[in-house]
């Protein structure tokens, strides 16, 4: 069978996050937009004889950084090669990037000797929570004013800016709201709520203390109380755990992530919430 490595259509990023969903991996209804506008030439689709059969991305943050996600070969072409070929064509285009990636644990080992190495495990915790949405008013709705706020904040926890991504990623719409904690004119935590397939997730949670994840937590939880609830916390950070702990969310899910390149040593203490295993 012959093979053809392409860009992706926007229309066939929607293809991709579909494959996701029947992989397991539970992607945001409307994280198609927010994807694309991260990296539009970051996205490969396999072409077999009757049409697309696997997939993968490199989203180019900047000049120094890329996060590796949708790496799927439809299930019934796997073994064929298909998968190595879509890797080298995302390798080629880090261009000497450090990459990151959200591995399945039973995949470490391939990604080790692709020249990875393992930084830490992220846990995606779930459940069905009923809070009461806190008051205060510096817990606010995110707003265009808050955008040059947050996304300088949002650099402290991530290895590169991303712009164009957060400007789709926080507009508030049917099933996606985000929230900030503003304190003295600074923003003190952060986060946003996202209708998936199922249930919703929360992500990125980044906060410079548990007491303000905990705020922005049961105030973004609170708008969909009684629906299932998925958070996707750094292994590390103790106090995540205990907040997952405190409103009975229990593990359901595990990833490796792994750097090509130096670990960019990013603070886990303050990172409730990863944003996604597809971008980082």
């Amino acid at each position: 069978m012959q093979q053809q490595i392409r860009r992706a259509s926007r229309a066939e990023l929607d293809v991709m996050i579909e494959w996701a969903a029947e992989e397991g991996w539970n992607p945001g209804l409307g994280d198609a937009g927010p994807f694309w506008e991260a990296d539009p030439d970051g996205y490969w689709i396999a072409d077999g004889e009757d049409g697309p059969i696997g997939a993968i991305s490199l989203v180019r943050y900047d000049e120094s950084y890329g996060f590796l996600g949708f790496y799927i070969t439809r299930p019934q072409h796997r073994g064929k090669g298909i998968g190595r070929l879509l890797w080298q064509q995302a390798m080629s285009a880090a261009e000497g990037r450090i990459v990151g990636l959200d591995g399945v644990v039973a995949q470490q080992d391939n990604y080790r000797r692709s020249g990875f190495t393992y930084a830490h495990a992220n846990i995606r915790y779930g459940g069905t929570i009923d809070v009461v949405e806190p008051p205060g008013a510096d817990l606010l709705e995110v707003a265009p004013v808050h955008m040059p706020l947050l996304i300088e904040y949002d650099r402290r926890f991530v290895p590169a800016r991303r712009e164009a991504f957060l400007r789709e990623w926080l507009k508030s719409s049917d099933g996606r709201r985000s929230v900030l904690l503003l304190r003295d004119g600074a923003v003190a935590a952060s986060g946003t709520i996202r209708a998936c397939r199922n249930g919703f997730k929360i992500g990125p949670l980044f906060s410079d203390s548990e007491t303000a994840a905990d705020l922005v937590f049961r105030k973004l939880a609170a708008s969909v109380n009684g629906s299932e609830i998925y958070l996707d916390i750094p292994e590390p950070n103790a106090s995540a755990k205990a907040l997952c702990d405190r409103y009975n969310l229990r593990p359901v899910f595990e990833t490796a992530r792994m750097y090509r390149g130096p670990d960019p040593g990013l603070p886990l203490v303050r990172i409730y919430g990863i944003t996604t295993f597809e971008l980082g």
